[in-house]
């Protein structure tokens, strides 16, 4: 009898904790299992519209480099008996550089000036014997005769004429070595740090010159700008004498100020990152103010202001609701009232939009 009480005991629990199971899922499924929660009704962002001044503006990126650089380039070829400056050392205008051995040149020199006075001798010597032979020359009696006599006397003419472009080309090229001689002691052209070809294999200053070899640079480091390379879809909206903002990427708080003096017609077409292959990139040069933590090869960022209006009627962009041609807002009429309002827009940029009618400055618009 107790073992049919104890079963009738457990299937009694059993049928309990399934019914409460199923009362569970059915509370769950049907009625959402959670008792219903009044909803808020949707907030109302409101934005002033102000007046304001608008700016429209590109953004570039590129390098700082120096605006002067005078080359250097070695007058003849020669032996360099002395060097006066060093490598990045500050050098005046005027200042002797280097000075080159002179020996040579004025060999060559003094060679071209012997041929050049023995030619003028052959030539004097050459007319008077001409002259003698036509005093003494019997008068040609036949036809052949005289036509042998004329065409001596033109091959003489011409003769005299090639001496002539000789002697001159003789001249002009003494010319040039006693200017190369006097170049010999090479002053600097202009002032500022004196900075040998990196280039060069021994890293050093060379001993030996060829003729018109390059040297190295004379840099004026007051004077820098920045080159920054424009897209396509930019390079028109930029022009000469826009006001620029740039920063530096070594010296982040640092702004500098500066002006765009000329912008490129000319594409220099870089290799793209995608499929299209060639994008064409434009130059525009940017003049800076002198600072001391400005150098040639620094990495550079700027804002070009293509675009200002002062005393805009502004309103943010997030508030506009454009419908084709159309814009509009919702004005706050006040009292929770707010109306549809038709406007004409001006000057856009992503974070404000000009305002030309429909709106006035005090007014509020919201978004819903």
């Amino acid at each position: 009898m107790k073992r049919i009480i104890k079963k009738a005991v457990k299937w009694v629990i059993i049928a309990g904790i399934v019914a409460a199971a199923a009362f569970i899922l059915y509370t769950k499924v049907f009625t959402g299992g959670e008792p219903e929660v009044a909803m808020e009704p949707p907030q109302v962002i409101s934005f002033p519209v102000t007046q304001e001044s608008m700016t429209s503006s590109v953004q570039v990126k590129g390098r700082s480099q120096y605006q002067e650089e005078t080359l250097v380039y070695a007058p003849f070829a020669s032996r360099v008996t002395a060097w006066k400056a060093e490598n990045g050392g500050q050098v005046t205008k005027g200042d002797i550089l280097f000075t080159l051995d002179q020996s040579a040149l004025k060999n060559e020199i003094a060679t071209a000036e012997a041929t050049i006075r023995k030619a003028k001798l052959e030539a004097e010597l050459n007319a008077f014997l001409s002259q003698q032979e036509d005093e003494a020359a019997v008068p040609a009696g036949t036809e052949a005769e005289r036509l042998k006599a004329l065409a001596a006397r033109e091959s003489a003419r011409l003769n005299d004429e090639l001496n002539e472009v000789n002697a001159k080309i003789q001249e002009q090229e003494l010319s040039d070595k006693r200017a190369k001689l006097n170049s010999a002691v090479y002053h600097a052209p202009a002032t500022g740090i004196f900075l040998y070809d990196s280039s060069s294999e021994s890293g050093e200053r060379p001993q030996m010159v060829a003729d018109n070899q390059y040297i190295g640079k004379i840099v004026d480091l007051g004077k820098l700008e920045f080159i920054a390379l424009v897209g396509e879809q930019d390079i028109f909206r930029i022009k000469q004498g826009m006001k620029v903002q740039v920063k530096m990427t070594a010296v982040k708080d640092l702004i500098l100020a500066g002006e765009v003096t000329e912008v490129s017609k000319f594409a220099t077409t870089t290799a793209g990152q995608n499929t299209a292959g060639q994008v064409p990139q434009f130059e525009v040069v940017i003049s800076l103010q002198p600072d001391e933590h400005l150098i040639g090869g620094l990495s550079l960022s700027g804002e070009i202001e293509t675009l200002r209006k002062d005393n805009a009627t502004v309103v943010s962009s997030i508030a506009v609701i454009h419908e084709g041609d159309q814009a509009f807002v919702m004005l706050d009429k006040g009292n929770g009232q707010y109306e549809r309002t038709e406007i004409k827009i001006g000057m856009e940029t992503s974070e404000k939009t000009e305002v030309l009618s429909g709106l006035k400055p005090g007014d509020t618009v919201v978004l819903q």
